[in-house]
């Protein structure tokens, strides 16, 4: 008896961590639409100041994902299967944040139920992550466009 409570509190510990992972994820993803934002509007020359860019910058780390998933469709051209996925992982976001476990409580319980939710979790988590890298790689893509790209390397440079 004493074995299971434990594996069960093991399995119950491997759920919140795919839970935190997924809010991680889904953080990066805000994070990078909030920087491709960014780079988007000083490459307009939106950004008159550095003091515009500082306020400007916090207003966009405050958004919530989908405040940043619509602002950003009227400024990139995403493809049809990116907006796609964009739309779908921020519905998914707000499914995971708002009412996951409480729609899934009773799979808390039992190791088929948080199995099947870890799986849950980490297939989101896969499909934040891959769609926050693919906007990495916009970013950088802006970042040479700029001529920002010698700054970025001088940082990552051991001094």
């Amino acid at each position: 008896m004493n074995q299971t409570r434990l594996l069960d509190s093991e399995h119950s510990k491997e759920l919140l961590t795919y839970f935190g992972l997924a809010v991680y994820y889904s953080q990066a993803l805000e994070q990078q639409l909030a920087n491709l934002l960014m780079l988007i509007k000083l490459s307009k020359g939106q950004v008159p100041s550095e003091e515009d860019f500082t306020q400007l910058y916090q207003r966009k780390l405050s958004s919530s994902l989908g405040q940043l998933v619509q602002e950003i469709q009227h400024y990139f051209p995403f493809s049809e299967e990116e907006t796609v996925q964009l739309k779908e992982v921020w519905k998914q976001r707000n499914y995971i944040v708002h009412d996951y476990f409480k729609e899934r409580i009773h799979d808390t319980f039992s190791p088929a139920g948080r199995s099947r939710m870890i799986r849950e979790l980490n297939a989101f988590k896969d499909q934040a992550q891959a769609l926050e890298q693919k906007l990495q790689g916009y970013s950088g893509e802006m970042y040479i466009k700029l001529g920002l790209d010698g700054d970025r390397q001088d940082e990552s440079s051991p001094s």
